[in-house]
């Protein structure tokens, strides 16, 4: 008997079908949720969460948020989350470029700028690396920071 789940960010469903088993990434370390699994609520850090149902993997990024496990459903309520399958590589290779440039002009003035281009840099190398790791074909690799470890 599989488990549901839905994968939710702030503006679409980014996954909802059954599974075998799904991977998250729990603030305290990975957690593995099978069908029939005790009730908790947890919050994600940046990271990927991982999807099989019926042999398959699928991958997605999760930049941050909460995940509702229930015995029958888990439910991703996610800052940001995508399927590393439709992650546009020049894409988040320019943004990562930015925030970089960005911050080796030193910090901003305003604590809020200066924490938004690190959270900007942070997904940039997360959606990145999850290509690098999760995507056949991935063509250029992505570069480790200490910001994504």
């Amino acid at each position: 008997m599989p488990i549901r789940c839905e994968i939710v960010s702030q503006d679409r469903m980014v996954y909802q079908g059954n599974a075998d088993m799904v991977l998250l990434p729990g603030s305290e370390g990975e957690m593995g949720i099978l069908p029939n699994h005790a009730p908790l609520l947890t919050t994600l850090k940046f990271g990927v969460v991982k999807v099989r149902a019926q042999g398959q993997e699928e991958f997605f990024t999760v930049a941050g948020g909460v995940a509702e496990v229930q015995p029958d459903i888990v439910t991703v309520l996610a800052d940001a989350a995508e399927n590393v399958k439709e992650i546009d590589v020049a894409r988040a290779e320019a943004a990562r470029k930015r925030a970089e440039e960005m911050l080796a002009k030193g910090p901003p003035a305003d604590t809020d700028a200066y924490l938004k281009v690190e959270a900007a840099l942070r997904k940039s190398t997360l959606r990145l690396d999850a290509v690098k790791r999760f995507r056949r074909g991935a063509t250029k690799p992505a570069r480790i920071t200490e910001e994504s470890k």
